[in-house]
């Protein structure tokens, strides 16, 4: 992995960072980084052919987003997971959700019937996908689209945020084919809900949905990163 620009081309110091961010987010994403790995700016630097500038500007826009944390005169450190603040985001989530369905639920029917049309499409109509990475994309973009189209900009703003910092571990939900059943057939029963229109049901269909999710999801990282830690391990 590179974050050198082509030959012959040198790039702003802006999109420098932006790629050194991206491969960093990506590496954490996917355990190549684990939780508690030490580095420093220069190895960074180093690895990603760049001067350590773009790296510090990554590294501390990694650290507002919560993702690392700086250690005087020793570095950089990937932030140790701490399942009671996700878990906190998972309940923020189920508030933001409910509020956004209950609104929907409340629109003239023709109208919710509209803007939730391309989801009624996806989730109960066209064939199923069976790739994991492409459900996890599409499982996020359903949950951003329910709270963007019930129409509060503040709202949609906060779960647009809280998305982003669940994803290192939310998208572990869909490395299992049995999850991805499950998804399909707990959105499809959502919007059925929704657009009944039944704001009770649909919000206790939502919450189960998200609360299983929450639960499967600990589950699930516990053992990705036991893996990733014996794979560091044997390989050294």
């Amino acid at each position: 992995m590179s974050a050198s620009p082509q030959p012959g081309k040198k790039a702003r110091p802006e999109a420098l960072a932006d790629r050194v961010y991206l491969a960093l987010k990506n590496d954490i994403f996917d355990f190549r980084l684990l939780p508690g790995d030490r580095f420093s700016e220069s190895e960074i630097a180093t690895r990603m052919a760049v001067s350590r500038t773009p790296v510090r500007q990554a590294l501390f826009r990694l650290q507002r987003e919560g993702f690392v944390e700086v250690w005087f005169r020793s570095g950089w450190q990937v932030r140790q997971f701490d399942f009671a603040w996700f878990e906190d985001l998972y309940d923020l989530r189920i508030v933001l959700e409910c509020e956004a369905v209950k609104r929907l639920c409340l629109m003239p029917p023709a109208r919710s019937a509209e803007l939730l049309e391309p989801l009624s499409a996806f989730w109960i109509n066209q064939p199923r996908l069976e790739d994991g990475i492409l459900v996890a994309q599409h499982d996020e973009a359903f949950h951003i689209a329910l709270v963007t189209t019930a129409g509060n900009g503040e709202i949609a703003r906060i779960h647009r945020e809280l998305t982003e910092k669940i994803r290192i571990i939310r998208r572990l939900d869909f490395t299992d084919e049995a999850r991805i059943d499950a998804t399909y057939r707990e959105h499809a029963h959502i919007l059925r809900a929704v657009l009944n229109p039944q704001h009770e049901e649909a919000q206790r269909l939502l919450t189960d949905h998200i609360a299983i999710s929450k639960a499967e999801v600990r589950k699930i990282t516990l053992h990705r990163l036991q893996q990733a830690r014996q794979h560091t391990v044997s390989s050294t």
